[in-house]
């Protein structure tokens, strides 16, 4: 009699055999590439002056607001009366208690014009001996309402995805590790930022494929995916920072930097930040095609590849077609101040998004679209072989009536 062999084992080793023998030498080149990379520990020297400016005779104070006056907007020193804007405007007094004591508080009309002040609201203002019982405005405090929906946004992603919902929110936690513990200080060093943006990017979506979907092979799948269109998005990124000139000086923070950091060439910090601008979405097309193949393979055992490749694609489309414009709309809806600003100069449409202050944003999101789009069927690809694969070994499983014929 001889043993009735099992094929199932046997397919679904190789399957997992061919995918460690891609991620584990993978996994150990971006652990020796953080290493080589990871920072000495200088940046920590760098720092900024308070933006506060205080100094020992000054200090911020958090207190709340107990009243409120309405007053008329003054025209300021340069101007000697107010305009008519200000004319229009309601400035406002407000009463501040601290721990210190009460202090009278004049809320900029800049303020007053976006919000108005309220009693009981929690601000922040610059108090000192020069300045009596007097108070400057310097911010609102948002601990308690930001922490509130912060506490609400995970409750919510715990309750509608339970188990899975703590692991994307602990994977969300491990990523931002990985950006504030090597990418920046990295960056702030000096380190290349083509190799911190890819490597940094690749161990970020390591860690968070596995932690929040588990060890599988359908994540693993999505991983591969996700690791080609990263590889793809990085150089097509690298292309264009180069022939589209970017600067990266067309905000604050980057002249600031720049101050702070001289040898950090502001160009390379655009081109790691196009890396990272698509992680989420790339993340996303990936993971989804990989459990959409799977599922129609599960719904339909004897679909054939060509087949459930097709299905797999028309699931897709619909992802690209809902994704790019997500893309476009989430960084207009983040730069519309700028755009904004932009639309009032006295020049056509083409040459306002082709202007440094806009062109960053443009190369950003046809950057990012190109490398999701490409993701989907490079994703698609491969989940259907290795789908394919695993079912079709679970489908020449010896029968009873089978292992019979091996019995002499």
């Amino acid at each position: 009699m001889h043993n009735v062999p099992s094929t199932i084992p046997v397919t679904r080793k190789r399957v997992i055999t061919w995918m460690v023998s891609i991620l584990v030498p993978l996994g150990i080149i971006l652990i020796a590439a953080m290493i080589w990379l990871w920072p000495s520990g200088t940046y920590q020297q760098l720092s900024l002056d308070d933006p506060y400016g205080t100094t020992e005779s000054f200090a911020v104070e958090s207190g709340s607001v107990s009243s409120v006056f309405d007053r008329a907007c003054d025209g300021g020193a340069e101007s000697g009366s107010p305009t008519q804007v200000q004319q229009d405007l309601e400035c406002q007094t407000a009463q501040v208690t601290t721990g210190r004591g009460t202090y009278e508080v004049e809320i900029p009309a800049q303020v007053s014009a976006s919000t108005e002040v309220l009693r009981g609201d929690n601000v922040k203002i610059l108090v000192g001996e020069d300045l009596a019982d007097t108070g400057v405005f310097v911010d609102f405090e948002r601990t308690i309402p930001v922490g509130l929906l912060a506490a609400l946004y995970a409750v919510v992603v715990v309750v509608v995805a339970r188990w899975r919902g703590v692991r994307a929110i602990g994977g969300l936690i491990l990523s931002f590790v990985v950006l504030f513990g090597f990418m920046i200080p990295a960056l702030l060093e000096g380190g290349p930022p083509f190799w911190v943006g890819l490597i940094g990017s690749m161990m970020i979506m390591l860690v968070v494929l596995y932690f929040a979907h588990g060890i599988s092979l359908r994540t693993t799948t999505a991983l591969l995916g996700t690791f080609i269109g990263l590889l793809l998005t990085a150089g097509l990124a690298a292309w264009a920072s180069d022939s589209a000139y970017l600067m990266g000086l067309g905000e604050e923070y980057s002249y600031m930097l720049a101050s702070v950091v001289p040898e950090i060439r502001a160009s390379g910090i655009v081109l790691t930040g196009l890396l990272v601008a698509g992680l989420g979405v790339l993340n996303d097309v990936t993971i989804t095609q990989s459990s959409a193949v799977w599922e129609i393979k599960a719904a339909q055992p004897n679909i054939t590849p060509r087949k459930l490749f097709a299905a797999g694609m028309r699931i897709g489309r619909d992802h690209i077609a809902s994704t790019v414009y997500t893309i476009a709309f989430a960084y207009a809806g983040a730069a519309l101040p700028m755009l904004m600003i932009v639309s009032l100069y006295d020049r056509s449409l083409l040459d306002s998004m082709m202007s440094a202050e806009m062109v960053e944003e443009v190369v950003r999101i046809l950057v990012g679209s190109v490398g999701l789009v490409l993701a989907i069927p490079i994703t698609t690809g491969i989940a259907v072989a290795v789908a394919h694969a695993v079912a079709e070994t679970q489908n020449q499983a010896p029968t009873p009536a089978d292992a019979v014929t091996h019995v002499h």
